[in-house]
């Protein structure tokens, strides 16, 4: 079955783009799409997309991040992916914390917005590699960091210890498996036991708990 999308963008002839890539692709339909943030909920109300694809600046009225915030408070079954021109770390981090599950540059291929909607929709997260290693570095520059070689709270397993470290730096359960030689679904399996364990909820709360424990370090090179 289809993956189900809105398109929220001021700009019509973006929409008229994406719809058009988009709907190339056998697995995604988009069924809505809106230039206004005012519109978005009730068009989720009517489309009943699965992901919305959000601009951040929409004109007039409020902006992405308002409307991604209200949409998750009123459907957290909907998934955002944010799709942005702009790369500053300080939006990435605003849009993240409203309930986003996925960001994206617009200068991408359209091979990274797909790659980004089937795998939120799937339930994972999402950052543009543009991004993904200046958002690290600056929560690891925001959160107190501890170096100790296990994270204090609930113990975890060895195998865990390396899938939550391998999917805070932002690999794909599929590329988790490869790396680790195990199975696709002894990953998923592995990571729905570390969420539950620590008590997390999505990609961002992992990142934060790899790095405050330590266990998520980055060169500086």
């Amino acid at each position: 079955m289809a993956i189900r999308v809105v398109l929220v963008d001021d700009h019509a002839l973006v929409r008229e783009g994406l719809r058009a890539l988009l709907e190339r692709e056998g697995d995604i339909e988009v069924v809505g799409e809106t230039g206004s943030a005012a519109g978005v909920l009730a068009l989720a109300e009517e489309s009943r997309p699965e992901v919305v694809v959000m601009d951040l600046q929409l004109g007039a009225g409020r902006n992405g991040v308002e409307a991604t915030r209200e949409l998750v408070e009123k459907k957290p079954e909907i998934k955002v992916v944010i799709l942005s021109m702009y790369d500053d770390e300080e939006l990435v981090f605003r849009a993240l914390e409203s309930g986003a599950r996925g960001y994206v540059l617009k200068r991408a291929g359209i091979e990274e917005l797909t790659t980004a909607i089937r795998l939120v929709a799937r339930g994972e997260a999402y950052l543009d590699p543009q991004i993904a290693r200046r958002v690290i570095e600056g929560l690891q520059e925001r959160l107190p960091f501890t170096r100790a070689s296990r994270p204090e709270g609930p113990e975890l397993t060895e195998r865990e210890l390396e899938v939550l470290r391998l999917a805070a730096e932002g690999l794909t359960n599929a590329e988790i498996a490869r790396r680790l030689f195990i199975s696709v679904k002894t990953v998923q399996a592995h990571r729905a036991n570390i969420m539950q364990k620590l008590g997390l909820h999505d990609r961002v709360d992992l990142v934060k708990y790899a790095i405050k424990n330590g266990i998520l370090k980055l060169d500086s090179g």
